[in-house]
This record gives C-alpha cells, sequence and structure tokens, in this order.
C-alpha cells in the first residue's frame, strides 16, 4: 500500500498562547504539517491556555499571522472550526474535568490535600512531593473534604517496574517507574495540566501522530500510563531533537538573545525572519533541513517536493546547531530565482519603510539587477536605495570612494571628464553599447577596466558597491548619468 494512501492521518500544533511565535515550535509544527500533507491528512490546531497566568492577549493572531506568513494551511482550529471543537482548551473545561473524575473512581488517581507549605518542606527536604495523600482511608478522605480542604488530582504512577515506549524518531524507549512522580493532571482550580488535557484532546480529535519536542520526552511515561488507564488507543509519538544555539551550547532560547560568530543577531522568532526580510520560503526550507534530510545532497527544494518526501523515521535524533549562516545563503537562492515582478513585490515595502517614494515601473527594472546581489530583502535599501532618492538632490561621493587603485584625484577626474563625451557620443545608450565603448576608451587612455569602470559606478551611484555600473547607467538615463558624472569632476576639481 502507498504511503499516500494511508488514513485517516491527524496531527496537530498546540502552542500556549503565551506570546511571539518561537521557531522551535514552528519546526514542531511544520514537520506534523509535512507529515499529514504526504499522506493526505488533516492538520489541527489547539491552544492550549489553561496555564491562564502566562496567557498574553493576541498570541492566537501572532500563532494566525506566523502561519499565513509561512503558507502553512490548517484544517481545523478556532478561526476555521471542525468537527472536534472547541479548539481552544479553556472552552473544555468540563471535559477534562469528567475524565479526571474518572480516574479517580476507577482508582487510577487520587485526590491530593498538600498545601504550598507542605510541598516546600518537601523540597527543602531534599525531595518531591513524597505521596503522602496517595493511599488515605476514605475516612481521612471524608475528614479532609469536610473541612474544604482544596486539592488537586495526581495521576497514580506504579511504583516499580518499567514503562516502555515507542518513539518514531528513537524505537523503544524504556524508564524506571521508580524514578517517577505521581504528577498532577487537575488543578485546584479545575484547570487541566498539560498531562491530562493533551490527551484528553488528542483522544477526541482523533489526533493519530503527535509531533513535539524532546524536551516532553521524560513525561512520556507518565502520558502512555494515562493513556492506558483510559482505556484508549494511543497516537504515535515523534520527540523532536532540539536546536541549539548557533555554537553548539544550550538550547536555543525564546527570551535571551543569539548572536553568530560574525556577532549578527540571531532571529528566532517568526516575526523577527519577517523584519530581517527574509522570504517565507526560504524559512521553511531552512527548518524542514535541521534534523531531516532530503536526500541526493539537495538543500534547496520547495515546500511540495519536501510534502513528497518527508517521512517522521527519518528525522535525526541528535540536537544540532542552529545553522543560521545558511538561511542567508538559502535566502539568496529563492532571491536569484523569484519572478522579477514578486521580488518587486517584496522589495517595494522594504524600500518604503526607509523612507523611499518608490515607483513601480522602476523598481521592475532595477530588481533583475539585484537577484544575484541580495542576501536578504533588507540589503536592497544599502544596494540600491539611491535610485529612489530624489535624483535632483544627488550629490557626489567623498573623493575617497571616486578614486581607485593606483590613481588619484587629478588622474580620476582627467578619466572622468574624457568619459563623458564617449558617453554622449553614444547612438544607443543600452548597457552593452556603453560597456563596448567604455573598454575602448580605458584601453585608449592606458587604464584597466576596473578604474575606470570603478570611479563610474561611484559617480553615478555614490557608493562602492552597487548593481552593475552599466545597467545602473542605463536605467538612470544618458543625461543624469552624465550629469553626475560632471558632479563628481566637479568635486575633484574643487581645492581640498
Amino acid at each position: 500500500m502507498s504511503n499516500r494512501q494511508m488514513s485517516p492521518v491527524r496531527t496537530r500544533y498546540a502552542p500556549s498562547p503565551t506570546g511571539p511565535q518561537h521557531i522551535g515550535g514552528i519546526r514542531s509544527a511544520l514537520f506534523g504539517w509535512l507529515f499529514a500533507r504526504h499522506h493526505g491528512g488533516q492538520f489541527i490546531l489547539r491552544i492550549e491556555d489553561t496555564d491562564q497566568k502566562r496567557s498574553v492577549p493576541g498570541s492566537l493572531e501572532a500563532i494566525l499571522e506566523a502561519f499565513e506568513w509561512l503558507g502553512l494551511d490548517i484544517d481545523e482550529g478556532p478561526h476555521v472550526g471542525g468537527d472536534y471543537g472547541p479548539y481552544i482548551q479553556s472552552e473544555r473545561l468540563e471535559l477534562y474535568q469528567a475524565w479526571a473524575k474518572r480516574l479517580v473512581e476507577q482508582g487510577h488517581a487520587y485526590k491530593c490535600y498538600a498545601s504550598a507549605e507542605e510541598l516546600a518542606e518537601m523540597r527543602a527536604a531534599g525531595g518531591g512531593y513524597d505521596r503522602r495523600y496517595r493511599d488515605l482511608s476514605p475516612e481521612q478522605a471524608s475528614k479532609l473534604e469536610a473541612q474544604g480542604k482544596p486539592y488537586v488530582i495526581r495521576f497514580k504512577m506504579p511504583l516499580s517496574g518499567q514503562t516502555t515506549g515507542v518513539d518514531m524518531i528513537r524505537g523503544e524507549v524504556v524508564f524506571d517507574n521508580a524514578q517517577l512522580q505521581d504528577a498532577v493532571i487537575l488543578k485546584s482550580d479545575g484547570f487541566p495540566t498539560y498531562h491530562l488535557a493533551h490527551i484528553v484532546d488528542d483522544y477526541h480529535m482523533k489526533i493519530s501522530h503527535v509531533t513535539r519536542a524532546v524536551e516532553w520526552l521524560p513525561s512520556f511515561p507518565l502520558h502512555i500510563r494515562i493513556w492506558e488507564a483510559l482505556g484508549w488507543e494511543k497516537p504515535q509519538f515523534a520527540h523532536l531533537p532540539v536546536m541549539l544555539n548557533p555554537n553548539g551550547k544550550g538550547k536555543l532560547s525564546k527570551r535571551k538573545q543569539q548572536f553568530a560568530a560574525d556577532g549578527k543577531s540571531v532571529p528566532v522568532l517568526v516575526h523577527e525572519f519577517i523584519s530581517a526580510g527574509y522570504l517565507p520560503e526560504a524559512v521553511l526550507n531552512f527548518l524542514t533541513n535541521i534534523g531531516w534530510n532530503f536526500g541526493d545532497n539537495r538543500e534547496v527544494f520547495s515546500t511540495e517536493d519536501a510534502i513528497e518526501r518527508f517521512q517522521l523515521k527519518d528525522v535525526n535524533p541528535a540536537n544540532s546547531a542552529y545553522p543560521i549562516a545558511k538561511l542567508d545563503w538559502l535566502n539568496s537562492q529563492y532571491i536569484q530565482t523569484s519572478a522579477v515582478d514578486d521580488l518587486a513585490r517584496r522589495l517595494k515595502p522594504v524600500l518604503e519603510a526607509a523612507g523611499f517614494a518608490v515607483d513601480d515601473d522602476l523598481l521592475r527594472r532595477v530588481a533583475p539587477l539585484l537577484q544575484a546581489r541580495l542576501k536578504t530583502l533588507n540589503d536592497v535599501v544599502a544596494m540600491a536605495g539611491f535610485f529612489f532618492a530624489d535624483w535632483e538632490t544627488f550629490q557626489a561621493p567623498p573623493a575617497e570612494i571616486l578614486i581607485k587603485r593606483k590613481m588619484d584625484g587629478v588622474s580620476t577626474a582627467n578619466v572622468l571628464r574624457g568619459a563623458i563625451p564617449v558617453l554622449n557620443a553614444l547612438d544607443e545608450f543600452d548597457h552593452e553599447t556603453q560597456h563596448r565603448a567604455m573598454a575602448t576608451y580605458a584601453k585608449d587612455i592606458g587604464y584597466k577596466n576596473g578604474q575606470v569602470f570603478g570611479s563610474l559606478r561611484a559617480a553615478v551611484t555614490g557608493q562602492r558597491v552597487s548593481p552593475p555600473t552599466f545597467e545602473t547607467m542605463e536605467i538612470l538615463g544618458r543625461a543624469e548619468t552624465v550629469r553626475r558624472i560632471e558632479l563628481a569632476v566637479q568635486a575633484l576639481s574643487e581645492p581640498a
């Protein structure tokens, strides 16, 4: 049977609404999304907001904006509905409470009356919760209830033996029960913890495969036991490797700013990738490459190509450093292959944010000159902002930019002055005609092309680095090109 015929595959992304989207969470979502799409299944968004103190207003909107920017479509969720909602946990409290009560009635869980002071004493003694309320007699429990003492519900873990689970990435994993505690599954305020809520939701939403970070692996035996106590068939689990800091030391932090070897700030939140000028398709390609390999030594591939090949069993279990330097290269590859109109559309808001008034026709002419030179969309400002500045206020750059190797101010002024009549005499002002004429001119006056071309570049753009010189001059036009060269000659001729 083909993988495409496996049915039904249902994966989910279940973030807490605690602020901007971290790229680690998005990578977990992406792998679940790719797996669902590979098998023709569904991908569900569920908001796990049972920790009300950590919820941040606007988080759901930030999650949806991140998914929309990345192009990851959602089949069911708070914003689109579905057959298994509601998709926000705080709207499902009665369901969790009912199943917690069932676990207590069946002897798999119990009411724990430990106060905050008691728990603090246990920690001070060097241990965790000591299970003192695990085996109360009915009389003891009734007495505490009569006092109205608040309680949480804890799950009863086996005190000995082992719990074995299967991870799609790591294979069989075995845990000693004696090392595990009786975790809280329902808090005193009636809200569930993650341990109970995600299991109840995954069952009722018919989730078939769970992709989550490897940090949840220590909780895996607890979750296995809860699934078994409830008598439900478990989904398959894939605990994804952690993305480490660029230096390979420590987990990639959501709150502590990280820096790459070149000193550049490392983006870790989705909105940081957007503001840094990265393309969403490049970011998706980048994330898919962390922990999974397309094969065939291929690093650049479309999302559609990844869907065709993706399998969770092929994910590398080893944690890996965040290869941020690779993102610039990947982004440049996508810029180079972008359609000109599409690239121009993406560059326009970057230029406008920098204060330029953008003429669409001019931008479409400039965009092809930039494709081989931009690493990010933001590079357009330094590279080609001069095209969109007020031409009338253009000023010649400083002499140190105009003067090239083995030249001085006088020789540079003479070379530029002599280029003007050659350019004015051309029948056509296209870049190829200019290039031939200036190459001949350089040879006739005994200079290298790099010297003449470099001084022309600086004269007409005002900067050391720019799009190709003659293509730039073609766009500026003959009159504006000559005017700028004359300004440079004048600046070089004035006394220091």
